[in-house]
């Protein structure tokens, strides 16, 4: 079997770089992934970095690598901007929101930067039929909330409003989104159930945050994308779904993303979807029971 480029599939090493890590499902579904392409000799482990020691593993790496290639690495919090210098290339994707989930390797560890996140964004949005829509609202203004903005650039029509919980939260919204070429409104949190008159409503905060806001969901609400996967269902998306309304889960964003990743690191053209989101709500479902 060889990749596009005509070079031949040996052992490959890949894997998920971050700080906490254990939690990350990465590893189940980039190891389903390579099951069900029949990539037997890739493997994909998790590495416990943080920021102070990045540089040092990178350097590392030719060392470590022996005769193995290295395919690349999945990037979590808090190393997604702390990557940057540290690389060759970055995309123009990655460049327009400063953060980097996915690193590939070239000839002599020649090192690319990419963002996954907001092609994943869009797919995840696409996969339950949303593709344009007149109205949008971001709940929150973290790291995720920008991949969110450039996502809304290619799927919104109008304003896009965000509901920040500071002026400097809303300072950072309005300059990204005049960064990405998106319509930006901000509105205090206290106004944040004014979302939900929003057609889409992308919920970037951490766990807990929306929950006050779970009993004010309207009888006909249009489509939620929460970022979160575990736990899962947010009181939020729960109350969504009670009321008919569709929602898009972090899993779901979590599953694109990766799919596009895996395209990347082997250079294969396609990517098993089915059997990646399948492995990862098997891991999840564990993790309740």
């Amino acid at each position: 079997m060889t990749r596009e480029d005509g070079s031949p599939y040996g052992p490959h090493h890949a894997g998920v770089l971050g700080s906490p890590i254990g939690h990350s499902l990465s590893p189940v579904l980039h190891r389903a992934a390579y099951a069900e392409l029949g990539l037997t000799e890739w493997r994909y482990e998790s590495h416990e970095v943080d920021e102070a020691a990045l540089p040092g593993f990178f350097k590392s790496l030719p060392d470590e690598a022996g005769d193995a290639r290295w395919a690349g690495f999945s990037l979590t919090m808090p190393l997604k901007r702390a990557v940057i210098p540290l690389l060759d290339e970055i995309s123009d994707t990655a460049a327009s929101v400063e953060a980097v989930n996915t690193v590939t390797f070239g000839q002599g560890l020649y090192t690319k930067g990419d963002n996954t996140d907001i092609p994943g964004m869009v797919a995840a949005l696409a996969e339950r039929g949303v593709d344009t829509v007149e109205s949008a609202a971001v709940l929150g203004a973290g790291a995720t909330a920008s991949s969110a903005l450039a996502a809304l650039a290619t799927v919104c029509t109008d304003p896009v409003v965000a509901y920040v919980r500071s002026d400097a939260r809303a300072a950072e919204m309005r300059g990204w989104g005049e960064r990405l070429g998106v319509d930006v409104r901000t509105e205090p949190w206290a106004r944040a159930v004014e979302a939900f008159d929003a057609r889409l409503v992308i919920a970037t905060t951490p766990a807990g945050a929306t929950d006050e806001l779970a009993e004010r969901v309207p009888a006909r609400p249009g489509t939620l994308f929460d970022v979160l996967y575990e736990p899962w269902p947010t009181r939020l998306a729960a109350a969504w779904s009670a009321r008919d309304g569709h929602v898009v889960s972090g899993l779901d964003l979590l599953v694109h993303q990766a799919v596009l990743q895996v395209r990347l690191m082997t250079g294969l053209p396609e990517a098993p979807l089915a059997a990646m989101r399948a492995a990862g709500e098997e891991a999840l479902a564990a993790r309740r029971r």
